[in-house]
């Protein structure tokens, strides 16, 4: 018999539309769309964006904010971390092809497009979508906003350590390392002398002497793994009751704690303060919202604690072991402190710091792990701040879809089948074995 060979294939000149393949689409995702047009999502978009459209020049055709947000979700729901992956896979995917509303004879948008409407569109309108994804999880009973938890984490950023540069002179780090190596008696320094050299420097990553010439929002920081990096910290408060994340925001790198956990706290009040206002909400978020604050002993300060305690904010914050205080002349300090130290000390507070790891680093783990944002391929804090708000809202998204569908993720949904699968495969086995296996005892 000859062997079959793989011919090259000859396609044909005209296609009728109506004779190509054509998917089901996505369970998952004909959900979510389901959930945007009862919701009226497009109509929404549209009328937040509409005055970022107001030119009459013809020229490229601009891309519908409903398929833009839609996009960066995709981000979250794939795993993808960067647009122009983001880009592809719904050119190349059928199934988000339906999700977008692109037919197969149309071509979805690429990289450059997402990129030129996200410059084109403001942060604020962003947070605007992140806020109605909130009031979607309000209405489902989604959001309690009591007791909030707050912590950060380190995003790797666009940006190398071998660029950076002196704010003083621009110089190299390279050729500053040259310089400093041949002032102390090193004529002509190869890389084994530098590196020699630069080993003995210290506080030679300060931000304050370097920067990144490309990014300047990115700050040298150690990361979790405790490798040197050029990074930006993500924030998020989140609700204790629910996993709803109500706040994200970005900040420096090496920014404190109890530095910023200040805008992060205020733009997680003025999220609630807006899902409360809608009418469908009425009644279903606390109405001691923002009244309990969980966090991490990094954030655990005199003037943080005597700040919440002045706003009537309860706080369960992990005290670190600082010896003996003095407290002369402190006395609301030290009244904070106390009180702090002996609600984290009851039944109630223990509670609340075991649940701080699984409510708090459970959404870091889909957003930045799974969700595929850990190292961005971003510039600028202002558009990584954009990407996130909509990353994030699509984490949030993804709990009204484990509420009502059971997974909040296609991937989710898959393994949700599978499991299905399984359990059909084993009942089967249970009905075909004869009953004399189970009288005899034999192993199936």
């Amino acid at each position: 018999m000859a062997m079959g060979r793989r011919k090259a294939r000859q396609e044909q000149l005209w296609v009728a539309t109506d004779a190509l393949a054509r998917g089901g689409g996505h369970a998952f995702y004909e959900r979510v769309n389901a959930i945007f047009e009862e919701h009226r999502f497009d109509a929404f978009a549209e009328e937040e964006c509409s005055h970022f459209y107001k030119s009459e020049v013809m020229g490229r055709p601009s891309l519908p904010p409903g398929v833009y947000f839609r996009m960066l979700m995709v981000g979250y729901f794939e795993g993808i971390d960067s647009e122009r992956g983001i880009a592809w896979r719904c050119d190349d995917s059928l199934s988000l092809r339906h999700f977008l509303g692109y037919g197969l004879t149309q071509k979805t948008p690429d990289h450059s497009t997402v990129s030129r409407t996200r410059r084109l569109v403001d942060v604020e309108t962003h947070g605007r979508v992140f806020t109605w994804v909130l009031k979607l999880l309000a209405e489902r009973g989604l959001i309690d906003g009591k007791t909030i938890g707050v912590d950060g984490t380190t995003l790797e950023a666009n940006a190398a350590m071998r660029s950076i540069v002196r704010r003083d002179t621009g110089e190299g780090y390279q050729d500053f390392l040259t310089r400093l190596a041949q002032a102390s008696g090193i004529e002509t320094p190869n890389r084994e002398d530098l590196a020699k050299f630069d080993r003995d420097r210290a506080k030679k990553g300060s931000n304050e002497e370097w920067e990144h010439p490309d990014d300047p929002d990115a700050k040298i920081t150690k990361m979790k793994d405790g490798r040197t990096h050029l990074a930006h910290k993500a924030e998020h408060a989140v609700d204790f009751e629910t996993g709803a994340v109500l706040a994200v925001t970005l900040a420096a790198a090496n920014e404190g704690d109890t530095t910023s956990i200040k805008e992060t706290l205020i733009a997680a009040a003025e999220q609630v303060e807006a899902v409360i206002k809608h009418p469908a909400a009425a009644g279903k978020v606390s109405d001691k919202w923002l009244s309990e604050v969980v966090t991490d002993k990094g954030y655990h300060s005199n003037a943080m604690l005597t700040d919440l305690a002045e706003l009537g904010v309860r706080t369960y914050i992990s005290e670190p072991n600082r010896g003996r205080r003095n407290w002369i002349g402190k006395d609301k300090e030290r009244e904070a402190v106390y009180a702090n130290r002996r609600r984290i000390r009851g039944n109630r507070g223990k509670r609340l710091l075991r649940r701080r790891g699984m409510m708090v680093e459970r959404p870091f783990a889909h957003c930045y792990e799974t969700g595929g944002m850990r190292r961005l391929h971003l510039r600028g804090r202002e558009n990584i701040l954009k990407r996130l708000l909509i990353h994030v809202g699509g984490f949030n998204l993804s709990l009204v879809l484990r509420q009502s569908f059971g997974k909040g993720t296609p991937r989710g949904l898959q393994d949700l089948a599978t499991l299905h699968l399984n359990a059909i495969y084993a009942l089967i086995r249970l009905l075909v074995v004869p009953s004399d296996a189970f009288a005899s005892g034999r192993s199936l």
